[in-house]
Protein backbone atom coordinates (compact mmCIF):
# COMPACT_ATOMS: atom_id res chain seq x y z
CA UNK A 1 0.00 0.00 0.00
CA UNK A 2 1.26 3.48 -0.93
CA UNK A 3 -0.05 6.07 1.54
CA UNK A 4 0.25 9.84 1.86
CA UNK A 5 0.57 11.31 5.38
CA UNK A 6 0.00 14.98 6.20
CA UNK A 7 0.02 17.55 7.60
CA UNK A 8 1.34 17.87 11.15
CA UNK A 9 4.78 16.42 11.85
CA UNK A 10 6.80 17.90 14.70
CA UNK A 11 9.32 17.15 17.44
CA UNK A 12 8.17 16.46 20.99
CA UNK A 13 10.68 17.47 23.66
CA UNK A 14 9.41 15.84 26.86
CA UNK A 15 10.81 16.97 30.21
CA UNK A 16 9.59 16.06 33.71
CA UNK A 17 9.69 19.21 35.80
CA UNK A 18 10.53 18.87 39.51
CA UNK A 19 10.48 20.99 42.66
CA UNK A 20 14.00 22.29 42.23
CA UNK A 21 13.42 23.30 38.61
CA UNK A 22 10.18 25.21 39.15
CA UNK A 23 11.60 26.90 42.25
CA UNK A 24 14.66 28.07 40.32
CA UNK A 25 12.47 29.44 37.55
CA UNK A 26 10.22 31.33 39.95
CA UNK A 27 13.19 32.92 41.71
CA UNK A 28 14.35 34.36 38.38
CA UNK A 29 11.32 36.66 38.09
CA UNK A 30 9.64 39.28 40.20
CA UNK A 31 6.84 37.94 42.41
CA UNK A 32 4.35 40.60 41.35
CA UNK A 33 4.88 39.91 37.64
CA UNK A 34 4.35 36.14 37.89
CA UNK A 35 1.40 36.32 40.30
CA UNK A 36 -0.29 38.90 38.08
CA UNK A 37 0.11 36.65 35.04
CA UNK A 38 -1.25 33.67 36.99
CA UNK A 39 -4.26 35.78 37.95
CA UNK A 40 -4.67 37.12 34.39
CA UNK A 41 -3.51 34.29 32.18
CA UNK A 42 -1.97 35.45 28.89
CA UNK A 43 -2.95 32.20 27.11
CA UNK A 44 0.13 32.40 24.90
CA UNK A 45 3.87 32.78 25.44
CA UNK A 46 5.43 36.05 24.35
CA UNK A 47 8.05 36.13 27.13
CA UNK A 48 9.90 33.84 29.49
CA UNK A 49 7.68 35.14 32.30
CA UNK A 50 4.59 34.00 30.38
CA UNK A 51 6.04 30.50 30.20
CA UNK A 52 6.87 30.37 33.92
CA UNK A 53 3.43 31.70 34.89
CA UNK A 54 1.66 29.17 32.67
CA UNK A 55 3.69 26.29 34.06
CA UNK A 56 3.17 27.38 37.69
CA UNK A 57 -0.58 27.83 37.11
CA UNK A 58 -0.96 24.34 35.67
CA UNK A 59 1.09 22.74 38.45
CA UNK A 60 -0.83 24.66 41.12
CA UNK A 61 -4.18 23.40 39.82
CA UNK A 62 -3.23 20.10 38.23
CA UNK A 63 -4.44 21.39 34.87
CA UNK A 64 -3.19 20.56 31.41
CA UNK A 65 -2.71 23.29 28.82
CA UNK A 66 -0.97 24.07 25.54
CA UNK A 67 0.18 27.60 24.77
CA UNK A 68 1.71 28.86 21.56
CA UNK A 69 5.18 30.43 21.73
CA UNK A 70 5.16 33.62 19.67
CA UNK A 71 8.69 34.95 20.22
CA UNK A 72 11.95 33.53 18.84
CA UNK A 73 13.80 34.54 22.01
CA UNK A 74 11.55 32.27 24.09
CA UNK A 75 12.12 29.41 21.65
CA UNK A 76 15.88 29.83 22.10
CA UNK A 77 15.46 29.95 25.88
CA UNK A 78 13.44 26.72 25.97
CA UNK A 79 15.66 24.88 23.53
CA UNK A 80 18.92 25.89 25.23
CA UNK A 81 17.63 25.10 28.70
CA UNK A 82 15.63 21.88 28.17
CA UNK A 83 16.09 20.25 24.75
CA UNK A 84 19.41 18.58 25.53
CA UNK A 85 18.08 16.86 28.66
CA UNK A 86 14.63 15.97 27.33
CA UNK A 87 13.19 12.81 25.84
CA UNK A 88 13.02 13.70 22.16
CA UNK A 89 10.45 11.78 20.16
CA UNK A 90 8.26 11.98 17.06
CA UNK A 91 5.33 14.34 17.50
CA UNK A 92 2.26 15.23 15.48
CA UNK A 93 -0.53 12.90 14.39
CA UNK A 94 0.85 12.61 10.86
CA UNK A 95 4.35 11.78 12.06
CA UNK A 96 3.16 9.12 14.51
CA UNK A 97 0.80 7.55 11.98
CA UNK A 98 3.50 7.56 9.28
CA UNK A 99 5.90 5.66 11.53
CA UNK A 100 3.19 3.18 12.49
CA UNK A 101 2.27 2.53 8.86
CA UNK A 102 5.91 2.02 7.97
CA UNK A 103 6.44 -0.54 10.73
CA UNK A 104 3.18 -2.36 10.03
CA UNK A 105 4.02 -3.20 6.44
CA UNK A 106 2.95 -0.34 4.17
CA UNK A 107 4.96 -0.34 0.94
CA UNK A 108 5.63 3.39 0.81
CA UNK A 109 4.59 6.14 3.22
CA UNK A 110 5.01 9.55 1.61
CA UNK A 111 5.14 12.09 4.43
CA UNK A 112 4.79 15.84 4.56
CA UNK A 113 7.50 17.46 6.71
CA UNK A 114 7.21 21.22 7.14
CA UNK A 115 10.78 21.68 8.38
CA UNK A 116 12.91 18.61 7.54
CA UNK A 117 15.73 19.31 9.98
CA UNK A 118 18.32 16.70 10.90
CA UNK A 119 16.62 16.04 14.24
CA UNK A 120 13.16 15.73 12.68
CA UNK A 121 14.29 13.30 10.00
CA UNK A 122 16.14 11.15 12.54
CA UNK A 123 12.85 10.39 14.29
CA UNK A 124 11.32 8.62 11.30
CA UNK A 125 11.24 4.87 10.79
CA UNK A 126 13.85 3.70 8.29
CA UNK A 127 11.60 1.06 6.69
CA UNK A 128 9.11 2.58 4.25
CA UNK A 129 9.11 6.32 4.94
CA UNK A 130 9.64 8.45 1.85
CA UNK A 131 10.13 12.20 2.20
CA UNK A 132 10.23 13.99 -1.14
CA UNK A 133 12.62 16.85 -1.69
CA UNK A 134 13.35 19.08 -4.66
CA UNK A 135 16.35 17.03 -5.77
CA UNK A 136 14.24 13.86 -5.82
CA UNK A 137 11.64 15.58 -7.97
CA UNK A 138 14.34 16.58 -10.44
CA UNK A 139 15.72 13.05 -10.58
CA UNK A 140 12.29 11.51 -11.11
CA UNK A 141 11.41 13.98 -13.83
CA UNK A 142 14.65 13.02 -15.64
CA UNK A 143 13.73 9.34 -15.47
CA UNK A 144 16.23 8.34 -12.78
CA UNK A 145 14.65 6.14 -10.11
CA UNK A 146 15.76 7.14 -6.60
CA UNK A 147 16.66 4.37 -4.21
CA UNK A 148 14.11 3.53 -1.53
CA UNK A 149 14.15 5.64 1.62
CA UNK A 150 17.09 7.72 0.34
CA UNK A 151 15.61 10.90 1.79
CA UNK A 152 15.16 9.74 5.39
CA UNK A 153 17.82 11.18 7.65
CA UNK A 154 19.66 13.20 5.03
CA UNK A 155 19.98 16.96 4.97
CA UNK A 156 17.45 18.58 2.59
CA UNK A 157 18.75 20.31 -0.49
CA UNK A 158 18.81 24.07 -0.39
CA UNK A 159 15.73 25.75 -1.86
CA UNK A 160 13.37 28.53 -0.95
CA UNK A 161 11.57 26.38 1.61
CA UNK A 162 14.32 24.13 3.01
CA UNK A 163 17.73 25.72 3.41
CA UNK A 164 20.50 24.23 5.50
CA UNK A 165 20.22 24.47 9.26
CA UNK A 166 21.81 27.57 10.74
CA UNK A 167 25.41 27.33 11.86
CA UNK A 168 24.31 28.45 15.31
CA UNK A 169 22.12 25.30 15.49
CA UNK A 170 19.16 27.32 16.69
CA UNK A 171 16.69 25.11 14.90
CA UNK A 172 15.78 27.44 12.07
CA UNK A 173 15.35 26.42 8.47
CA UNK A 174 14.89 29.18 5.95
CA UNK A 175 13.77 31.48 8.75
CA UNK A 176 11.21 28.97 10.07
CA UNK A 177 11.56 27.66 13.59
CA UNK A 178 12.00 23.94 13.88
CA UNK A 179 8.55 22.74 15.05
CA UNK A 180 9.15 21.67 18.65
CA UNK A 181 6.46 21.04 21.24
CA UNK A 182 8.11 21.44 24.66
CA UNK A 183 6.11 19.10 26.90
CA UNK A 184 6.54 19.62 30.65
CA UNK A 185 5.19 16.70 32.65
CA UNK A 186 4.63 17.11 36.38
CA UNK A 187 3.74 14.56 39.04
CA UNK A 188 0.89 14.39 41.52
CA UNK A 189 2.07 15.20 45.05
CA UNK A 190 5.07 17.30 43.98
CA UNK A 191 5.46 20.35 46.22
CA UNK A 192 7.02 23.76 45.61
CA UNK A 193 6.94 27.25 47.05
CA UNK A 194 5.04 29.86 45.10
CA UNK A 195 6.66 32.91 46.69
CA UNK A 196 6.09 31.62 50.22
CA UNK A 197 2.88 29.65 49.60
CA UNK A 198 3.48 25.90 49.62
CA UNK A 199 1.80 24.28 46.63
CA UNK A 200 1.07 20.57 46.36
CA UNK A 201 0.33 19.43 42.81
CA UNK A 202 -3.17 17.84 42.96
CA UNK A 203 -2.79 15.55 39.94
CA UNK A 204 -0.37 14.52 37.22
CA UNK A 205 -0.62 16.52 34.03
CA UNK A 206 1.43 18.50 31.52
CA UNK A 207 2.01 22.01 30.23
CA UNK A 208 3.02 22.32 26.57
CA UNK A 209 4.86 25.28 25.08
CA UNK A 210 4.37 24.92 21.33
CA UNK A 211 6.70 26.41 18.73
CA UNK A 212 4.97 25.27 15.55
CA UNK A 213 3.81 28.07 13.29
CA UNK A 214 3.85 26.20 9.97
CA UNK A 215 1.74 23.26 11.13
CA UNK A 216 -0.79 25.73 12.52
CA UNK A 217 -1.35 26.69 8.89
CA UNK A 218 -1.45 23.10 7.59
CA UNK A 219 1.69 23.92 5.63
CA UNK A 220 2.51 21.46 2.86
CA UNK A 221 6.14 21.23 1.81
CA UNK A 222 6.23 22.10 -1.93
CA UNK A 223 8.13 18.87 -2.69
CA UNK A 224 5.38 16.86 -0.97
CA UNK A 225 2.71 18.77 -2.89
CA UNK A 226 4.50 18.14 -6.17
CA UNK A 227 4.96 14.44 -5.48
CA UNK A 228 1.31 13.97 -4.47
CA UNK A 229 0.11 15.76 -7.60
CA UNK A 230 2.39 13.80 -9.95
CA UNK A 231 1.83 10.38 -8.35
CA UNK A 232 -1.80 10.57 -7.18
CA UNK A 233 -2.80 7.71 -9.47
CA UNK A 234 -0.27 5.44 -7.70
CA UNK A 235 -1.52 6.20 -4.19
CA UNK A 236 -3.90 3.87 -2.34
CA UNK A 237 -4.77 6.07 0.63
CA UNK A 238 -4.16 9.31 2.49
CA UNK A 239 -4.12 9.80 6.26
CA UNK A 240 -4.63 13.50 6.96
CA UNK A 241 -4.54 15.29 10.31
CA UNK A 242 -3.67 18.61 11.94
CA UNK A 243 -6.96 20.48 11.55
CA UNK A 244 -7.24 20.84 15.33
CA UNK A 245 -4.22 23.18 15.22
CA UNK A 246 -6.08 25.82 13.20
CA UNK A 247 -6.39 29.29 14.73
CA UNK A 248 -9.48 31.42 14.34
CA UNK A 249 -7.29 34.40 13.42
CA UNK A 250 -3.64 34.60 12.39
CA UNK A 251 -1.18 37.47 13.00
CA UNK A 252 -1.20 38.41 9.31
CA UNK A 253 -4.97 38.96 9.38
CA UNK A 254 -5.95 35.71 7.67
CA UNK A 255 -8.44 33.27 9.21
CA UNK A 256 -8.83 29.53 9.55
CA UNK A 257 -11.42 29.54 6.73
CA UNK A 258 -8.73 30.39 4.18
CA UNK A 259 -6.33 27.76 5.49
CA UNK A 260 -9.08 25.12 5.60
CA UNK A 261 -10.27 25.95 2.07
CA UNK A 262 -6.75 25.62 0.70
CA UNK A 263 -6.22 22.24 2.36
CA UNK A 264 -9.56 20.89 1.17
CA UNK A 265 -8.85 22.09 -2.37
CA UNK A 266 -5.59 20.17 -2.30
CA UNK A 267 -7.32 16.98 -1.13
CA UNK A 268 -9.99 17.37 -3.80
CA UNK A 269 -7.30 17.64 -6.47
CA UNK A 270 -5.89 14.26 -5.34
CA UNK A 271 -9.36 12.73 -5.52
CA UNK A 272 -9.90 14.19 -8.96
CA UNK A 273 -6.72 12.48 -10.18
CA UNK A 274 -7.58 9.16 -8.53
CA UNK A 275 -11.19 8.42 -7.65
CA UNK A 276 -10.12 5.19 -5.91
CA UNK A 277 -7.98 7.10 -3.41
CA UNK A 278 -9.30 6.59 0.15
CA UNK A 279 -8.92 9.61 2.42
CA UNK A 280 -9.15 9.40 6.20
CA UNK A 281 -9.24 12.62 8.21
CA UNK A 282 -8.19 12.31 11.85
CA UNK A 283 -9.38 14.89 14.36
CA UNK A 284 -7.48 16.08 17.42
CA UNK A 285 -8.33 18.19 20.44
CA UNK A 286 -9.87 21.41 19.10
CA UNK A 287 -9.77 24.45 21.35
CA UNK A 288 -12.53 26.18 19.39
CA UNK A 289 -16.05 24.77 18.83
CA UNK A 290 -16.62 27.02 15.83
CA UNK A 291 -13.59 25.55 14.07
CA UNK A 292 -14.38 21.91 14.89
CA UNK A 293 -17.91 22.31 13.53
CA UNK A 294 -16.62 23.98 10.36
CA UNK A 295 -14.04 21.27 9.71
CA UNK A 296 -16.59 18.51 10.23
CA UNK A 297 -19.14 20.07 7.87
CA UNK A 298 -16.61 21.04 5.18
CA UNK A 299 -15.20 17.51 5.05
CA UNK A 300 -18.54 15.71 4.81
CA UNK A 301 -18.43 14.99 1.08
CA UNK A 302 -14.65 14.72 0.85
CA UNK A 303 -13.40 12.11 3.31
CA UNK A 304 -14.04 8.40 3.07
CA UNK A 305 -13.71 8.18 6.84
CA UNK A 306 -13.22 10.54 9.75
CA UNK A 307 -11.81 9.61 13.16
CA UNK A 308 -12.03 11.10 16.64
CA UNK A 309 -12.14 10.18 20.32
CA UNK A 310 -15.01 10.66 22.77
CA UNK A 311 -13.84 14.15 23.82
CA UNK A 312 -13.81 15.34 20.23
CA UNK A 313 -17.19 13.71 19.61
CA UNK A 314 -18.60 15.59 22.61
CA UNK A 315 -17.38 18.88 21.12
CA UNK A 316 -19.74 18.34 18.18
CA UNK A 317 -22.79 18.56 20.49
CA UNK A 318 -24.35 21.35 18.45
CA UNK A 319 -24.50 18.98 15.47
CA UNK A 320 -25.66 15.75 17.15
CA UNK A 321 -27.40 16.91 20.35
CA UNK A 322 -26.33 13.96 22.52
CA UNK A 323 -25.41 14.83 26.11
CA UNK A 324 -21.69 15.03 26.73
CA UNK A 325 -21.92 13.09 30.00
CA UNK A 326 -22.70 9.78 28.32
CA UNK A 327 -20.03 10.37 25.69
CA UNK A 328 -17.29 11.30 28.14
CA UNK A 329 -18.22 8.29 30.29
CA UNK A 330 -17.71 6.15 27.17
CA UNK A 331 -21.22 4.71 27.15
CA UNK A 332 -21.59 2.74 23.92
CA UNK A 333 -25.24 3.65 23.35
CA UNK A 334 -24.56 7.37 23.65
CA UNK A 335 -21.44 7.16 21.45
CA UNK A 336 -23.26 5.15 18.78
CA UNK A 337 -26.28 7.48 18.81
CA UNK A 338 -24.12 10.58 18.43
CA UNK A 339 -22.04 9.03 15.65
CA UNK A 340 -25.16 7.82 13.80
CA UNK A 341 -26.76 11.24 13.98
CA UNK A 342 -23.64 12.91 12.64
CA UNK A 343 -23.18 10.40 9.82
CA UNK A 344 -26.80 10.44 8.67
CA UNK A 345 -27.53 14.15 9.05
CA UNK A 346 -24.37 15.27 7.27
CA UNK A 347 -23.92 12.28 4.96
CA UNK A 348 -20.49 11.14 6.04
CA UNK A 349 -19.43 7.82 4.55
CA UNK A 350 -17.85 6.55 7.75
CA UNK A 351 -17.04 7.73 11.27
CA UNK A 352 -14.50 6.03 13.53
CA UNK A 353 -14.79 6.69 17.27
CA UNK A 354 -11.90 5.39 19.35
CA UNK A 355 -12.05 5.44 23.14
CA UNK A 356 -9.86 3.85 25.81
CA UNK A 357 -12.40 1.05 26.29
CA UNK A 358 -13.80 0.34 22.81
CA UNK A 359 -13.75 1.38 19.17
CA UNK A 360 -16.83 1.94 17.05
CA UNK A 361 -17.50 2.64 13.39
CA UNK A 362 -20.62 3.88 11.66
CA UNK A 363 -20.49 3.08 7.93
CA UNK A 364 -22.89 3.92 5.11
CA UNK A 365 -24.40 0.78 3.59
CA UNK A 366 -23.69 1.69 -0.02
CA UNK A 367 -24.06 -1.98 -0.89
CA UNK A 368 -27.72 -2.19 0.23
CA UNK A 369 -28.93 -2.33 -3.38
CA UNK A 370 -26.75 -5.43 -3.94
CA UNK A 371 -28.69 -7.25 -1.25
CA UNK A 372 -31.84 -7.15 -3.32
CA UNK A 373 -34.22 -5.21 -1.09
CA UNK A 374 -35.54 -1.69 -0.93
CA UNK A 375 -36.05 0.49 2.09
CA UNK A 376 -39.23 2.49 2.60
CA UNK A 377 -37.60 5.03 4.89
CA UNK A 378 -35.35 7.98 4.26
CA UNK A 379 -31.87 7.17 5.64
CA UNK A 380 -31.15 10.87 6.01
CA UNK A 381 -34.34 11.70 7.90
CA UNK A 382 -34.11 14.20 10.74
CA UNK A 383 -36.24 11.87 12.90
CA UNK A 384 -33.77 10.27 15.26
CA UNK A 385 -35.87 9.44 18.30
CA UNK A 386 -35.39 5.67 17.88
CA UNK A 387 -31.90 4.37 17.23
CA UNK A 388 -32.86 0.71 17.14
CA UNK A 389 -32.44 -1.31 13.95
CA UNK A 390 -35.16 -0.87 11.37
CA UNK A 391 -37.38 -3.97 11.49
CA UNK A 392 -37.75 -3.95 7.72
CA UNK A 393 -34.00 -3.89 7.15
CA UNK A 394 -33.33 -6.47 9.85
CA UNK A 395 -35.85 -8.95 8.46
CA UNK A 396 -34.64 -8.44 4.90
CA UNK A 397 -31.06 -9.09 5.92
CA UNK A 398 -31.98 -12.19 7.91
CA UNK A 399 -34.16 -13.58 5.12
CA UNK A 400 -31.50 -13.10 2.46
CA UNK A 401 -28.68 -14.47 4.63
CA UNK A 402 -26.46 -12.49 2.33
CA UNK A 403 -22.84 -13.60 2.21
CA UNK A 404 -21.99 -10.14 0.86
CA UNK A 405 -23.26 -8.47 4.01
CA UNK A 406 -21.56 -10.96 6.31
CA UNK A 407 -18.26 -10.59 4.48
CA UNK A 408 -18.43 -6.80 4.53
CA UNK A 409 -19.20 -6.76 8.25
CA UNK A 410 -16.50 -9.34 8.96
CA UNK A 411 -13.91 -7.27 7.10
CA UNK A 412 -14.87 -4.13 8.98
CA UNK A 413 -14.44 -5.93 12.31
CA UNK A 414 -11.19 -7.55 11.13
CA UNK A 415 -9.73 -4.11 10.42
CA UNK A 416 -10.86 -2.87 13.84
CA UNK A 417 -9.32 -5.92 15.51
CA UNK A 418 -5.96 -5.30 13.85
CA UNK A 419 -5.95 -1.65 14.91
CA UNK A 420 -6.83 -2.62 18.48
CA UNK A 421 -4.00 -5.17 18.59
CA UNK A 422 -1.54 -2.59 17.22
CA UNK A 423 -2.49 -0.03 19.87
CA UNK A 424 -2.37 -2.64 22.63
CA UNK A 425 1.05 -3.94 21.58
CA UNK A 426 2.41 -0.40 21.31
CA UNK A 427 1.07 0.57 24.75
CA UNK A 428 2.62 -2.52 26.33
CA UNK A 429 6.05 -2.28 24.68
CA UNK A 430 6.47 1.19 23.18
CA UNK A 431 7.34 -0.49 19.87
CA UNK A 432 5.81 -1.78 16.63
CA UNK A 433 7.88 -4.35 14.78
CA UNK A 434 5.57 -5.82 12.18
CA UNK A 435 2.62 -8.21 12.17
CA UNK A 436 4.19 -11.11 14.05
CA UNK A 437 5.37 -8.81 16.82
CA UNK A 438 1.92 -7.22 17.12
CA UNK A 439 0.15 -10.57 17.25
CA UNK A 440 2.55 -11.99 19.84
CA UNK A 441 2.39 -8.99 22.16
CA UNK A 442 -1.36 -8.50 21.76
CA UNK A 443 -1.98 -12.13 22.73
CA UNK A 444 -0.61 -11.32 26.19
CA UNK A 445 -3.18 -8.57 26.80
CA UNK A 446 -6.70 -8.65 28.21
CA UNK A 447 -9.86 -7.14 26.80
CA UNK A 448 -11.17 -4.06 28.53
CA UNK A 449 -13.73 -5.32 31.05
CA UNK A 450 -15.66 -2.08 30.80
CA UNK A 451 -15.43 -2.27 27.01
CA UNK A 452 -16.95 -5.77 27.00
CA UNK A 453 -19.75 -4.54 29.26
CA UNK A 454 -20.44 -1.77 26.77
CA UNK A 455 -20.63 -4.30 23.94
CA UNK A 456 -23.40 -6.06 25.87
CA UNK A 457 -25.17 -2.73 26.41
CA UNK A 458 -24.83 -1.99 22.68
CA UNK A 459 -26.37 -5.36 21.74
CA UNK A 460 -29.44 -4.60 23.85
CA UNK A 461 -29.80 -0.97 22.78
CA UNK A 462 -29.52 -1.66 19.04
CA UNK A 463 -30.81 -5.23 18.89
CA UNK A 464 -27.41 -6.16 17.51
CA UNK A 465 -25.57 -9.40 16.83
CA UNK A 466 -22.14 -10.70 17.80
CA UNK A 467 -19.51 -11.46 15.17
CA UNK A 468 -15.80 -12.27 15.55
CA UNK A 469 -14.62 -10.47 18.70
CA UNK A 470 -17.18 -7.69 18.47
CA UNK A 471 -20.75 -6.88 17.53
CA UNK A 472 -22.74 -5.08 14.86
CA UNK A 473 -26.17 -3.61 14.20
CA UNK A 474 -28.02 -1.86 11.40
CA UNK A 475 -29.52 1.56 11.70
CA UNK A 476 -31.23 3.53 8.91
CA UNK A 477 -28.81 2.81 6.11
CA UNK A 478 -25.73 2.49 8.33
CA UNK A 479 -23.74 -0.42 9.69
CA UNK A 480 -22.49 0.03 13.26
CA UNK A 481 -19.55 -2.13 14.37
CA UNK A 482 -18.06 -2.14 17.86
CA UNK A 483 -15.10 -3.88 19.48
CA UNK A 484 -13.51 -3.74 22.97
CA UNK A 485 -9.92 -2.56 23.24
CA UNK A 486 -6.95 -4.45 24.67
CA UNK A 487 -5.41 -2.93 27.79
CA UNK A 488 -1.97 -3.27 29.33
CA UNK A 489 -1.73 -3.36 33.14
CA UNK A 490 1.63 -1.57 33.00
CA UNK A 491 1.74 0.52 29.81
CA UNK A 492 5.12 1.74 28.63
CA UNK A 493 3.46 4.66 26.86
CA UNK A 494 0.03 6.25 26.54
CA UNK A 495 1.07 8.75 23.86
CA UNK A 496 0.02 8.14 20.27
CA UNK A 497 -2.27 5.18 20.96
CA UNK A 498 -5.19 6.69 19.03
CA UNK A 499 -2.94 7.45 16.06
CA UNK A 500 -1.46 3.93 16.14
CA UNK A 501 -4.92 2.37 16.28
CA UNK A 502 -6.14 4.55 13.41
CA UNK A 503 -3.11 3.72 11.26
CA UNK A 504 -3.61 0.00 11.84
CA UNK A 505 -7.33 0.11 11.01
CA UNK A 506 -6.73 2.22 7.92
CA UNK A 507 -3.92 0.02 6.57
CA UNK A 508 -5.78 -3.25 7.14
CA UNK A 509 -8.93 -1.77 5.62
CA UNK A 510 -7.01 -0.83 2.46
CA UNK A 511 -5.49 -4.31 2.24
CA UNK A 512 -8.85 -6.06 2.64
CA UNK A 513 -10.40 -3.76 0.05
CA UNK A 514 -7.66 -4.64 -2.46
CA UNK A 515 -7.98 -8.36 -1.69
CA UNK A 516 -11.69 -8.13 -2.42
Amino acid sequence: MNILCGYNVNIDSVYRINRAEISELLETFEEAEILNKIENLPGNIASEADFVAGLAYCMKNGYGAEWLVSEHSVFKFLKNRYFGKSLVRMGGNAGIMANALSKLGASKVITNVAVPSKTQLSLFSKKAIYIPDILTQTEENSGEKPEENKNVGRKPEKNKNTEKESEENEGTVSGSLEPIHFVFDFSEGETFSLYGTIIKVPRENRFIATCDHLNLRLFANPAFEQYAFQHACEIDGALISGFHLLLENYPDGSTYETVLDNAISQLRSWKASNNKLRIHLEFGHFANKKIVNSVFLECADLSDSLGMNEDELAMLYDLHGISGEGLLNMEAEAVACAACRLASRYRHKELLIHTREFVLTVSNLDFISKLGFKSSFNPHSESHTDFRTSTEMKNSIEDSESSIFQKATGKKLEALEFGVRCAGAYAATGRLEGWEFVEEEASKLQESIFGREQIDAFLKAFNGKTLRQGAYALWEGYLICILPTLLSKSPVTTVGLGDTLTAGIFLRGLELNVQA
